[in-house]
C-alpha cells in the first residue's frame, strides 16, 4: 500500500488468473495455469467459477476456459481474431492429429498474413511460426481472406502487383491473381500448389464471425507427395467441419 488505499488481494490475484487464462487461449487446464502462478488449486478453480458466473470467462471443453460474453463486451478494443483463434486451438489440436499434417490459422493485417496457431506432425520443420507475418498473394490462407475483401480493397492490394515470384509456381501477374480470387470465392476454399515454397500443398478454408465476415483462415499443409496420396478434396470435408465447429464456438460465446 503507497497511497493510503488498501488493495483487494483477492481482486489482484483473480485478475491475474483472468489475464493468465486468456494469454494462454484453450490450451493449458486451469490446475496448469495455476501451478504456474504459484496460487493453489482449488482457490483457482473458486476464481475460474466466479469469472465464468460473471460472465468473464467461458467454459471451453473439460477444464478449459476461453474469454466469456461478458468480457468480450466490456473490452471493445479485444482483438475479436486472436479470439477466434483461441476457439479454434483444441478444434485445430484435433485436426492435425486426424489429418497427421501441420495445421495452421492466419489472419490478414493489412496485406501480410499473421500466423496465429501452427500445431501437428512436423510443425518444426516448417518455416512459419506464430507471429510471423507473410504476403497473402502466394498462400493458401492468404488466397481466402484475399478473396473475401470488399472488391474495392481487393482491387486496391492487386493494384500492387505484379508480385515477386517465389517459385516457379507463384501467381505474379494482377489479372491471373484476381481470376485465382475470383475461383475461391466460388469454391469456398484455395490451394496454394508449390507457390510459396516448392513441393508443399496448402488446402485452406475460411472462418467467419457470426455476421458473416472472414476474419481467419485455416490451411492443412501436406508435401506434394503426401496430397499425390490423399488429395485435397478428401480432407476438404473435415477442414470445413473444423471450422464450422469454431465458428459454432464463437457464436455461442457471443450470443450467451
Amino acid at each position: 500500500m503507497r497511497s493510503g488505499t488498501p488493495l483487494l488481494s483477492s481482486l489482484t490475484r483473480a485478475l491475474a488468473m483472468l489475464e493468465a487464462i486468456i494469454a494462454e487461449g484453450a490450451s493449458r487446464s486451469v490446475a496448469a495455469i495455476a501451478r504456474d502462478l504459484g496460487v493453489p488449486v482449488a482457490t483457482a478453480h473458486r476464481q475460474v467459477a466466479s469469472l465464468v458466473a460473471d460472465g468473464y470467462l467461458a467454459r471451453h471443453g473439460r477444464g478449459f476456459h476461453v474469454a466469456g460474453p461478458r468480457l468480450l463486451r466490456l473490452l471493445g478494443q479485444l482483438d475479436e481474431k486472436q479470439v477466434i483463434a483461441n476457439c479454434a486451438m483444441p478444434v485445430l489440436h484435433r485436426l492435425a492429429g486426424q489429418l497427421h499434417c501441420v495445421v495452421q490459422l492466419g489472419t490478414l493485417e493489412g496485406d501480410m498474413v499473421t500466423y496465429r496457431i501452427k500445431t501437428g506432425e512436423g510443425a518444426g520443420n516448417l518455416f512459419t511460426r506464430v507471429g510471423l507475418q507473410l504476403e497473402a498473394y502466394c498462400s493458401g490462407i492468404g488466397k481466402v481472406l484475399l478473396a473475401s475483401l470488399p472488391d474495392g480493397e481487393r482491387e486496391g492490394y492487386l493494384a500492387t502487383g505484379p508480385f515477386p515470384a517465389l517459385t516457379a509456381r507463384t501467381i505474379t501477374e494482377a489479372g491471373a491473381l484476381r481470376r485465382e480470387l475470383a475461383r475461391v470465392r466460388e469454391q469456398g476454399f484455395a490451394v496454394d500448389d508449390g507457390e510459396i515454397a516448392e513441393g508443399l500443398q496448402c488446402l485452406a478454408v475460411p472462418i467467419r464471425s457470426p455476421d458473416g465476415r472472414v476474419l481467419a483462415a485455416i490451411s492443412a499443409s501436406r508435401s506434394a507427395a503426401q496430397a499425390a496420396v490423399i488429395p485435397p478434396h478428401a480432407i476438404l470435408g473435415d477442414m470445413r467441419f473444423a471450422a464450422k465447429e469454431t465458428e459454432d464456438i464463437l457464436a455461442g460465446l457471443i450470443s450467451t
